[in-house]
């Protein structure tokens, strides 16, 4: 019997559409799910069921009077968790750390005031580690968030909390966001779809400044069209801006992408990590290879890429990782308050010099000048999403600061050089390995070549389907 929450969002949204489930009934049910299963998976840091019920209850309202439900928003009662590194009016806001036990949110962030204008219903805040730094999402305030897959094993991060809703059937979709590959990282171990948009394709106001153009938000689902579909939702720059993203063609969305055939595609392959030491695990490598024969049993052309990025560029995205994360103030009586991490990459941060910044930047901006010409020469860059299959709960947490960062970037070797070009990649989630566990593909395009990647993407989900694909808690 189909549960509820089998129902991909775009099906929920179709179905309220119809009369034929209520928000309320919708909402009610992910609430009852969120308290039986989420210390499990340690998902949500703030769980808002009072206001999540009454937006349910007023969208429900707006169905009933509603004389054509064709003019409602596109994802009307549908629920979206939001990251809590967002920030959301009324809400409490924890940055994944204990030293913002008190903050309660002043303002909607653009893309919850556009998930708002969507329909959407607010579930709570998705766990995130100490202002979204790590790639996995352990912290003082939270339980660790787990894969469902296996529960010993971390659900990755940034967007830990949000990839493990969605896979655990704790939401349909949710909204995450990318710095270093802090969407695809949870996605690929979370057995899920997650779209890292162009630079500037979602606003990041009014608040979070988007100086250096390596984080975006985006969207977290389990099939390429409810991410699409969310994507439409979230996209559009606003005033004050630093950086926008080319504008679809007239009348396009995103979502009428996953109904299109993407034609045949040049699609260059790599496997060389960047980061000097990484290996790449032969599950990854499989995954990889498997995906490489897949592409051309689709009609696509698949060519090596020439290695474009070297080990020269490692030190100047850790220099630049360092300040990122001074950029979040905190009050020095605080600061003790700071994980070990947190504490090591803010000193990091403060040591460098504002030339020595700017020349990281200027070195970024030669090596992607000679990039570009090559990159540009394809519609698509596969690669793996991660270097290693999901890790144990505790296995960068539990090392001292160095050596935890030092294991994140051999775990991740190969999302970043995306935040730096700016430009879009997801995760397909394909494979899984011979343990249950899920190994993901990426696949990067053109600067605002989004939709070339949600149709390639719908091609493979139709030709290797992954959404009947499910962890065991999610029947529970």
């Amino acid at each position: 019997m189909t549960q509820i929450h089998d129902l991909t969002m775009v099906e929920q949204a179709a179905a309220i559409r119809a009369r034929d489930l209520s928000p309320v009934e919708l909402t009610d049910h992910y609430l009852d799910r969120i308290e039986r299963l989420d210390a499990q998976v340690g998902a949500y840091v703030t769980v808002t069921a009072e206001a999540a019920r009454d937006q349910a209850a007023r969208a429900a309202e707006r169905v009933l009077r509603c004389a054509d439900p064709v003019t409602l928003p596109p994802l009307h009662g549908v629920p979206v968790p939001i990251k809590d590194l967002n920030m959301v009016r009324g809400v409490r806001m924890m940055l994944g750390s204990a030293a913002f036990d008190d903050l309660v949110g002043f303002a909607d962030d653009t893309v919850v005031v556009r998930l708002r204008e969507a329909g959407t219903v607010l579930l709570g805040k998705t766990a995130t580690p100490e202002f979204g730094l790590p790639c996995y999402t352990e912290t003082d305030v939270s339980p660790p968030a787990r894969t469902p897959w296996d529960l010993t094993r971390s659900a990755g991060g940034s967007s830990g909390g949000a990839a493990a809703a969605v896979a655990a059937g704790l939401a349909p979709a949710a909204q995450g966001s990318d710095g270093g590959g802090s969407i695809r990282i949870p996605s690929s171990v979370c057995g899920l779809f997650g779209i890292k948009p162009t630079r500037g394709r979602i606003s990041h106001g009014p608040i979070n400044p988007d100086l250096f153009g390596l984080a975006t938000n985006g969207p977290i689902a389990r099939t390429v069209r409810d991410a699409a579909a969310l994507l439409d939702a979230m996209h559009g720059p606003e005033p004050g801006d630093l950086y926008t993203a080319p504008p679809l063609p007239p009348g396009e969305t995103f979502a009428g992408y996953a109904g299109r055939d993407p034609g045949r595609l040049r699609i260059a392959r790599t496997i060389t990590p960047a980061v000097p030491g990484a290996e790449v695990h032969p599950d990854c490598v499989a995954a990889y290879e498997k995906t490489s024969v897949l592409l051309e049993e689709l009609g696509h052309e698949v060519v090596e890429l020439p290695v474009l990025f070297g080990p020269e560029l490692v030190p100047d995205f850790e220099l630049l990782w360092g300040v990122m994360a001074t950029l979040t103030p905190v009050d020095p009586a605080r600061g003790d308050r700071l994980l070990p991490l947190t504490r090591w990459l803010r000193e990091r941060g403060h040591a460098v010099t504002g030339p020595e910044l700017l020349m990281a930047q200027a070195r970024f901006q030669a090596a992607m000048r000679a990039a570009f010409p090559v990159m540009n020469g394809f519609d698509a860059i596969l690669s793996p999403t991660l270097a290693q299959p999901p890790m144990p709960v505790g296995h960068f947490h539990d090392a001292e600061p160095a050596e935890n960062f030092h294991r994140q970037t051999r775990f991740t070797p190969f999302c970043a050089v995306y935040n730096v070009s700016g430009q879009p990649a997801v995760n397909v989630p394909l494979h899984w390995n011979a343990d249950g566990l899920p190994i993901g593909v990426m696949l990067a395009g053109r600067l605002g070549g989004e939709g070339t990647l949600i149709s390639l993407s719908a091609q493979l989900e139709a030709a290797h389907p992954w959404h009947d694909r499910r962890p065991p808690i999610w029947d529970a």
